[in-house]
């Protein structure tokens, strides 16, 4: 009788970070109205790229084309060990999948009212990887010093909480 296992005994198996790649400067540029998660068409030297967390969101927007939305702008920046007989284009356009119906959503917004769509973050989800992309409007100058003053405030009351405990 064999007994099959899954890895060597004494090696445990590392999980995987559920956050990839974060895109702070989309939140703070950006009011981000609703959220939608979507699922990417990648290659597989993008997939071990993105294990190692080689990847830059912060120039990456969505556009929609033909009722299908694409990324583009998301550098995926492929491994030294990557194979030979591939050739890794980094600022390759990678489309999103979503449902037809929340396409249909997304186009009348960003048509009509002025809005974009702007990635916020990628992530592991039951083995594959999302994106989730957000429905955003810019903010103005003045929004932003505030949202810079309400960070500082937040800062102030926190070290203050923490000396009174002490």
């Amino acid at each position: 009788m064999f007994m099959v296992t899954q890895n060597p005994p004494g090696k445990a198996k590392k999980p995987l970070p559920a956050r990839i790649a974060d895109n702070k400067r989309a939140r703070f540029d950006y009011a981000i109205e609703a959220t939608f998660e979507c699922g990417m068409v990648l290659e597989g030297w993008e997939v071990k790229a993105l294990r190692q967390g080689k990847v830059q969101l912060t120039d990456g927007y969505v556009v929609i084309r033909n009722f299908e939305l694409f990324i583009i702008g998301c550098q995926i920046n492929p491994l030294i060990s990557a194979s030979t007989h591939v050739r890794a284009d980094t600022a390759r356009t990678k489309k999103l999948l979503l449902k037809k119906d929340e396409i249909r959503r997304l186009v009348a917004k960003v048509e009509q009212r002025g809005y974009t769509l702007v990635p916020l973050n990628l992530h592991w989800k039951n083995g594959r990887i999302k994106c989730e992309i957000g429905l955003a409007k810019g903010k103005a100058e003045y929004d932003k010093r505030a949202t810079i003053k309400d960070r500082e405030g937040k800062r102030e009351v926190e070290r203050a909480m923490k000396e009174r405990s002490r």
